[in-house]
């Protein structure tokens, strides 16, 4: 069967290189394709110990932790709560602070501890570590809340209404999460946080001086931490279906990218394969697995184009890291060994079909690209940590 998701080596690195003139650009001036958006965090890459408070508000669930780093990160005490309530109308800030101090109430906390927030929702970071909610996404939409601090009122409510009162905050974004909490593996010479699951993400660390639109911030030097917001790429060489997923969707013409490779709109991209199929709406990632690691139950065109959507979107997430390697080589050319901390459900999933599994084929087609970019000397290690997000906000705040 005709692969139509095939992409060459040579339509990869078109990919990879216009997404790094994207990043530069991004790096220049807000408000374009590739957002590159600061963090005023500086990373503390010789070594973080102590102990934090961590919150992790995502689109459905809040949790709560003490997080211990140092020789071994301990998760202390962790209490969650399923706040899908968020998303009613007439919720208000209110209640979302009085859902989130109920779980706060249930660990054992000491006083005057900071803060790590990881807040997965579109932020522009603060010079004091806080950020300011840009647009409620995911459902959710609370009035009074967008443009103000999303850490100062917080902590501002809870030192009134609970037991103990609150230190500093950093509020981060799940993506910066990933990149601090890649800092407990030592010794590389350049990080990066992905995320390919639900969605996708990139972040990094880029010296300040390589961030043009830093320039007028005083008393600001050393590295910076850099949410890209690359789920928003419009890469060349995309096909017919996706343009047909992005016609369907509630947001057409933005997260090209994610619509390609991320693991709730694989199933759209499938559909749009199969336009005369009766073809359930609610397709996902999931189901395509199902399709790869039982091809006997379906027909075998289906499990065969699962597989070469899923490779597709592997191997744009390698040209993707290319692309961001290049940037990295350019801020600095002796970089030479680079950790990727990876998140996400597709990105650490196995299938039948093919015989490998997502990370396989990301790794093996990053090696081909680099080598052909002259850069086979560059070194790129993908790992991945248990509670990466509840662990790099905490090291996030105690940097």
């Amino acid at each position: 069967m005709n692969n139509q998701f095939e992409l060459t080596n040579s339509q990869l690195l078109d990919i990879a290189n216009n997404l790094r003139l994207k990043i530069e650009t991004g790096l220049q001036e807000d408000g374009t394709e590739i957002k590159c958006l600061p963090t005023y965090i500086h990373p503390n890459k010789d070594g973080i110990k102590g102990e934090a408070t961590v919150f992790d508000l995502g689109g459905t669930n809040f949790r709560a932790a003490i997080v211990s780093v140092g020789e071994e990160p301990k998760i202390v005490g962790l209490a969650e709560k399923d706040i899908t309530e968020m998303k009613t109308e007439g919720f208000t800030k209110e209640d979302l602070y009085n859902s989130q101090a109920e779980i706060i109430n249930k660990l054992d906390l000491k006083e005057n501890s900071p803060i790590g927030y990881c807040f997965s929702y579109p932020a522009t970071s603060l010079t004091d570590g806080d950020a300011e909610l840009i647009t409620w996404t995911k459902g959710v939409n609370i009035d009074g809340m967008v443009g103000e601090p999303v850490g100062k009122t917080l902590v501002e409510f809870l030192n009134e209404n609970t037991p103990v009162k609150f230190g500093n905050i950093a509020v981060v974004n799940d993506t910066i999460t990933s990149l601090f909490a890649g800092l407990l593996n030592p010794g590389y010479d350049s990080y990066i946080g992905l995320i390919v699951g639900t969605g996708t993400n990139m972040a990094t660390f880029f010296p300040s001086e390589y961030i043009p639109k830093l320039a007028g911030l005083k008393g600001w030097s050393g590295e910076t931490p850099v949410n890209l917001e690359s789920g928003n790429f419009n890469p060349p060489h995309l096909t017919v279906f996706d343009t047909i997923v992005d016609d369907n969707s509630n947001n057409t013409g933005f997260q090209r990218f994610e619509k390609a490779i991320s693991g709730m709109y694989l199933g759209r991209v499938f559909r749009a394969a199969f336009p005369l199929e009766h073809l359930d709406v609610d397709l996902d990632a999931a189901d395509l697995s199902r399709m790869m690691n039982n091809p006997e139950s379906y027909k075998p065109e289906y499990s065969e184009v699962a597989f070469q959507i899923y490779e597709r979107s592997a191997k744009l997430v390698a040209a993707s890291i290319t692309g961001l390697v290049l940037n990295l080589h350019s801020a600095n050319p002796a970089v030479k060994t680079i950790q990727v901390l990876a998140e996400g459900s597709l990105f650490w999933s196995k299938v039948k079909t093919g015989n490998t599994s997502y990370v396989e084929l990301v790794n093996a087609c990053l090696k081909e690209l680099l080598s052909e970019l002259g850069m086979g000397d560059k070194t790129v290690q993908i790992s991945r940590i248990d509670n990466a997000n509840l662990i790099g906000a905490a090291m996030a705040v105690l940097s």
